[in-house]
């Protein structure tokens, strides 16, 4: 069962929400006690109380075959939707000093005006299924990546944010470059980029994705809170 652990970061215990209502209201749908992110955004949903979910006003927003993630809802399914997958995922919080430099000054800034750095993200978030991910997530704010060839080689950027909190997210790396520290340099250069902003770093990673969890607790970040994911489609 998810557990929550010491609480010292109240914006951060319903992120979804908090972000979905604040910074990003402008990218997202539906109405009363329920948000998505607008269709090419990430597929997420998030509703003001999980014990009580709004599926009524979040249905309308929602076609038919659309797949969503919703974190923190534990309740039975209702009609019209089916549950695909469950787990739990870790918040995780930066607990260091923040980089005296930036670690990737070569770093190329992905632009969603640019087609190509939107195919070239949407193909490596393919990939690597770093987590929700849209044609149009690399708008919700800076995204970096590296190039090799012309192709798309790992990247790392910034989603969900409220005051004084910006998500690190999207972080990949493609399996021909592991073992660069590319991942590295980039959410070195991000949590530089943050903290010099007054902003602290957090990140989401999977229970079962060990490898990252353990590299991200080498790296600085300590977890916060353990809470459900379900991964779910609208079938009506």
């Amino acid at each position: 069962m998810p557990s929550a652990m010491p609480s010292a970061h109240p914006p951060l215990d319903a992120i979804f929400w908090n972000t979905l209502t604040g910074p990003h209201a402008r990218h997202a749908s539906a109405a009363g006690g329920a948000r998505r992110y607008a269709a090419g955004f990430s597929p997420i949903i998030a509703f003001a109380d999980n014990n009580r979910p709004d599926f009524d006003a979040l249905a309308p927003f929602c076609a038919t075959g659309e797949v969503f993630y919703c974190e923190g809802w534990q309740g039975a399914c209702p009609d019209g939707w089916r549950i695909d997958a469950e787990t739990t995922m870790f918040r995780m919080v930066w607990n260091r000093a923040a980089a005296t430099a930036d670690m990737a000054p070569d770093a190329v800034r992905l632009r969603a005006e640019h087609a190509e750095h939107v195919t070239a993200a949407v193909a490596l978030a393919a990939l690597c299924r770093p987590g929700p991910f849209g044609p149009r997530t690399i708008e919700l704010g800076d995204y970096y990546g590296y190039f090799d060839d012309g192709r798309l080689i790992a990247m790392a950027g910034q989603r969900m944010r409220v005051p004084g909190y910006t998500e690190i997210s999207g972080v990949c790396t493609h399996p021909d470059a592991q073992g660069r520290g590319l991942a590295r340099r980039l959410m070195s250069k991000l949590i530089h980029q943050q903290m010099q902003l007054g902003e602290v770093p957090f990140l989401h990673v999977m229970r079962a994705n060990q490898a990252a969890h353990d590299f991200y607790l080498r790296m600085g970040f300590e977890d916060y809170l353990e809470s459900t994911v379900r991964v779910l489609t609208r079938t009506a």
